[in-house]
C-alpha cells in the first residue's frame, strides 16, 4: 500500500484535537475567559496549519495522493481487503429519493452528492453558503443572510428572473424567483441530497444546473425519542452567539399517528460594524425556527403527513456586504441607518400517499407566505466605469406567495420496467417595493420610489420510463412539458405598465446505466435544461429563456466490502441564450436599472469525484473535488457585456474537500470522535464590460482554503462537542463583486462547546 494508506494518522490527530480541546476546558470559569482562552487554543492550532491550507498545489497533491492510496490499494489488495473485512465497520448502504422513488445511491444514474444529517452535524453546516464549501462545484452570489443565488455545474448568472438551481425541503419547491428561495437550516434532517446537471424532467424549470433537497426526518410512530441541544460561541472580533435546539417524538396512536417537533432559536454571533452609525456585531442573528410534521397511517396502505413551518430571522446589519475590516458602508450618508433585514415565512404542506400494489400515487400540495424587507447599498467604486461618482442606499420591502400541487404516479415493483408520471402545478405572486436615494456626480435623488409586481403560474406534465434489458444494463427516458403564464406591472397607478408573456418548453432526458460488477455501476445521460424568460422594469424589454444540454459519463461504486465508496464523472455543456446584465440610466426617479438580455452561448467542461473510505474500524477519510473550465463561445450581435473567451461568472476552476474523521473511545462508557474538514476554492471571475473597463475584468474573488476541527465526547445519554470553525481566521471576499461593495466575506474564525441530551 502507499504511504498515505499506511501512516498512522491516529496520533497526530488526537493531539491537535486534544490542543484544541484542552484550553476551553480550562477556562469555563467566566464568559470573558471562555473568549480569551478559545482564541489561545485557535492561534496556536491554527498556526500550524496556515501555509497548507492557503496552497491549492498543496491541497490537489494531498488529495491526489489519497486517490492513488486507494487506487493502488484497490490493484494490489483485493484478496486482503475482503479478509480483513470482519476487523472494518462497512458504510451503510446509502438510499436516496433523486429520482422521486427510493434507490440505492450506486444505482442513481446521475451524480448526486449526499451528506447525511449526523455528517451535516458534525461539519458545522447550517445555512446553504456552509454547504457550498462542503460540495464543490456548488457556488453563489449571497446578498444578505437568507437571501441566494444559487449556481451549479458551472450554470452560474446573478441575473435572470428564475433561479438556475431548484431547492426543495421534502416536497415542497422552496423557490419562487431567482431572488426569493427560502431559507433552510439544516436542523432535524436526514440528509441532503445535492444533484448534478439538469433536473427539469422531475424537477422542473428552475433545476438547470441541478437540485438541492432538504430531507428532514419523518415522525416516528413507534417511538418517543427526543433531543436538547445548548450552544454557546464566540466570533473572533465579534459577539458571543447562543443557539438552543429541540426535536421532540411523540406517537400517539402506535404505529398509526405520530407528532415530530424540531425548533432553533438563536441569537447574537455577529461581527460586522457601522461606526459612522455607532452600531457594533449588528449582523448577529435573531432567529425562531420550528417545523411540525403530524403522520397519520390509517392503514397499512394509506398515509397522510402534515408539515407546518414557522421562520423568522432578524439582523440589524442585514446587507452582508462587508470591507476586510469587517465594517458595513453605506453609501452618501455612512452615518444613515437602514431598516433591519427580516425573512419571515409560514409554509405548509400535505402529502397523501397510496400504495395500491405495484404503484403508488403521491399528492404533495404546499403554500408559502413570506414578508422579506432588507437593506441595500451601493458603490461604484475607482475600478468601475463610474470611478466613485455613482452610489446610492435604501430599503426594500419583498412580501409573496406561492401556492404549488404535484400528483404523481410512481412504480413499486420490483420487474424491470421501472416507471413515473405526474403533473405539475404551481401560482406564485410577488412584489418589490424600493425606497431610496443614489448620488450620480452632483446630482443626488434623496426621495425616489421603485415598484414592480409580478405573477407566474405554470403547469407542468412528466414521465420518466427505465427497463432493463438485460442483468447488467437499463436504459431510460424522461421528458416534462412546461408551461408558464408570465405578468410583470411596474409602477403604480396611474403611470402602471403592465408586460404579459407566455414561455414554453419540453425536456427530455436519455440515460443508460451499465452494472459492470456487483456494486459498481457505469452510467451515461444526455439533458435538456431550462430556465423561464421574465421581464424587465418597463419600459425595457423582456426577455427570452436559457437552454442547455449536458451530457455526463460517470461511474460510481463500493469495493472491498463497503469500506470504500469512489464516484467519478465527466460533464459537457453547451448553455445557450445565456442572459447577462447591464445597466441603463432611465433619469428621472428610475435612475439606473438593469438590463437583462440573451447575449449568446457558453461552453463548460468538468470532472468531479469523491470519495469516502473507511481506511479503519476507528478511521475515515473522504475527499471531493470539481475541476471545471467555463467561457464565454459565440455572442449574439449587439452585446456589450461580454466578449467571446470570457469566463462565466462564479465558476471557480478548481474546489474541493479533504475530511478525517476519527472514533474514539476515552473508556468503555464514554465513545468520542475527532474530525477535520479542509475545504478550498479558487477564485471566481465577474465579467461586465457595461460596469467595468476592459483593462479591469474579470473582477474576481479571492482563492479561499477554510479548516474546520471538532471533538466529541458522549457518556450515557449526554454528549459535548468543541469545535473551531475557520480555524486559522482566514479573512477574503466570498464573492468577485467586490468594487461596488457588494461583496460578502469569510466568517470570521468562531469557536463554541455545545451540550446535547438524547431522552
Amino acid at each position: 500500500m502507499g504511504g498515505v494508506c499506511e501512516a498512522p494518522p491516529d496520533a497526530p490527530l488526537a493531539s491537535i484535537m486534544l490542543a484544541f480541546a484542552v484550553y476551553p476546558i480550562q477556562a469555563i470559569k467566566n464568559v470573558n475567559g471562555v473568549r480569551l482562552e478559545f482564541a489561545r487554543a485557535s492561534r496556536r492550532v491554527g498556526s500550524a496549519w496556515e501555509e497548507i491550507i492557503m496552497n491549492k498545489h498543496t491541497f490537489k497533491y494531498l488529495l491526489g495522493l489519497s486517490g492513488f492510496a486507494l487506487m493502488q490499494s484497490a490493484i494490489q489488495a483485493p484478496i486482503s481487503a475482503a479478509d480483513e473485512a470482519d476487523e472494518t465497520v462497512n458504510f451503510e448502504e446509502i438510499i436516496v429519493t433523486a429520482s422521486k422513488r427510493s434507490q440505492r445511491l450506486i444505482d442513481v444514474p446521475m451524480a448526486i452528492a449526499t451528506i447525511s444529517g449526523a455528517d451535516l452535524q458534525k461539519r458545522g453546516v447550517d445555512t446553504i453558503q456552509d454547504l457550498s464549501f462542503a460540495v464543490p462545484g456548488l457556488t453563489m452570489r449571497e446578498d444578505g443572510p437568507g437571501s441566494y443565488q444559487i449556481f451549479l455545474r458551472g450554470v452560474a448568472n446573478a441575473h435572470g428572473g428564475g433561479a438556475l438551481t431548484s431547492v426543495y425541503q421534502d416536497e415542497v419547491p422552496m423557490v419562487l424567483t431567482g431572488f426569493d428561495v427560502l431559507p433552510t437550516r439544516t436542523m432535524d434532517l436526514a440528509r441532503v441530497e445535492v444533484l448534478k446537471g439538469p433536473q427539469g424532467t422531475l424537477y422542473g424549470q428552475g433545476a438547470v444546473g441541478g437540485a438541492v433537497r432538504y430531507i428532514t426526518n419523518r415522525p416516528n410512530l413507534d417511538t418517543f425519542e427526543g433531543r436538547i441541544e445548548g450552544e454557546l460561541e464566540t466570533v473572533k472580533t465579534g459577539d458571543m452567539g447562543v443557539t438552543l435546539v429541540g426535536v421532540l417524538n411523540v406517537p400517539i396512536v402506535e404505529d398509526r399517528f405520530a407528532v415530530r417537533i424540531a425548533a432553533t432559536v438563536k441569537s447574537g454571533g455577529g461581527w460586522q460594524d457601522q461606526p459612522a452609525a455607532g452600531i457594533e456585531n449588528g449582523n448577529g442573528e435573531e432567529l425562531t425556527n420550528v417545523r411540525v410534521r403530524a403522520l397519520w397511517k390509517p392503514s397499512d396502505e394509506l398515509e397522510i403527513l402534515g408539515t407546518f413551518v414557522s421562520y423568522r430571522a432578524e439582523y440589524e446589519l442585514g446587507q452582508g456586504y462587508e470591507q476586510p475590516d469587517r465594517t458595513i458602508f453605506v453609501a452618501i450618508d455612512p452615518s444613515k441607518t437602514l431598516i433591519p433585514k427580516i425573512w419571515d415565512y409560514e409554509l405548509y404542506n400535505l402529502e397523501v400517499s397510496y400504495d395500491f400494489g405495484g404503484f403508488e400515487l403521491l399528492s404533495s400540495t404546499s403554500y408559502v407566505d413570506h414578508t422579506h424587507q432588507y437593506p441595500f447599498a451601493y458603490f461604484g467604486g475607482p475600478q468601475t466605469i463610474y470611478g466613485g461618482a455613482l452610489s446610492g442606499n435604501g430599503n426594500r420591502y419583498n412580501p409573496g406567495s406561492q401556492f404549488s400541487q404535484e400528483v404523481r404516479l410512481t412504480s413499486t415493483g420490483d420487474g424491470p420496467l421501472q416507471w413515473t408520471v405526474g403533473g405539475f402545478y404551481r401560482d406564485m405572486d410577488r412584489s418589490l417595493t424600493a425606497l431610496f436615494e443614489f448620488q450620480f456626480g452632483a446630482f443626488i435623488a434623496p426621495e425616489a420610489e421603485f415598484f414592480s409586481s409580478g405573477t407566474a403560474k405554470s403547469i407542468a406534465v412528466f414521465a420518466d420510463v427505465s427497463y432493463e434489458i438485460t442483468e447488467k444494463l437499463t436504459a431510460g427516458v424522461g421528458v416534462r412539458y412546461f408551461e408558464e403564464d408570465g405578468v410583470a406591472v411596474s409602477n403604480k397607478a396611474p403611470d402602471q405598465v403592465i408586460q404579459e408573456a407566455t414561455f414554453d418548453s419540453v425536456d427530455p432526458r436519455f440515460y443508460l446505466s451499465y452494472a459492470a460488477i456487483d456494486d459498481v455501476n457505469i452510467y451515461a445521460s444526455a439533458a435538456k435544461g431550462f430556465r423561464s424568460g421574465g421581464f424587465n422594469a418597463a419600459p425595457l424589454p423582456a426577455f427570452d429563456p436559457e437552454t442547455l444540454w449536458s451530457y455526463e459519463l460517470g461511474v460510481k461504486g463500493s469495493f472491498f466490502d463497503g469500506t470504500l465508496y469512489l464516484d467519478m464523472a465527466g460533464f459537457y455543456t453547451v448553455y445557450s441564450d445565456m442572459l447577462r446584465r447591464g445597466l441603463i440610466f432611465l433619469g428621472g426617479d428610475l435612475g439606473f436599472q438593469s438590463l437583462v438580455s440573451n447575449i449568446g452561448e457558453a461552453e463548460i467542461k468538468g470532472f468531479e469525484t469523491s470519495f469516502a473510505w473507511k481506511a479503519t474500524s476507528a478511521l475515515t477519510i473522504s475527499g471531493s473535488a470539481t475541476f471545471m473550465s467555463a467561457e464565454v463561445t459565440e455572442l449574439d450581435e449587439g452585446t456589450e457585456s461580454n466578449n467571446v473567451g470570457d469566463p462565466i461568472d462564479y465558476v471557480p476552476d478548481f474546489s474541493g474537500t479533504l475530511s478525517a474523521n476519527y472514533d474514539f473511545n476515552w473508556s468503555d462508557e464514554m465513545p468520542g470522535f475527532a474530525r477535520l474538514d479542509f475545504s478550498y476554492r479558487d477564485k471566481m471571475p465577474y465579467v461586465d464590460l457595461t460596469s467595468f473597463p476592459l483593462e479591469n475584468t474579470p473582477q474576481f474573488s479571492d482563492s479561499i482554503g477554510l479548516l474546520d476541527a471538532r471533538i466529541g465526547l458522549t457518556s450515557g445519554k449526554i454528549n459535548v462537542e468543541l469545535y473551531a470553525k475557520n480555524l486559522t481566521n482566514v479573512n477574503k471576499y466570498i464573492d468577485p463583486y467586490r468594487a461596488w461593495n457588494n461583496a460578502n466575506r469569510t466568517h470570521p474564525r468562531t469557536v463554541g462547546i455545545k451540550v446535547g441530551l438524547d431522552f
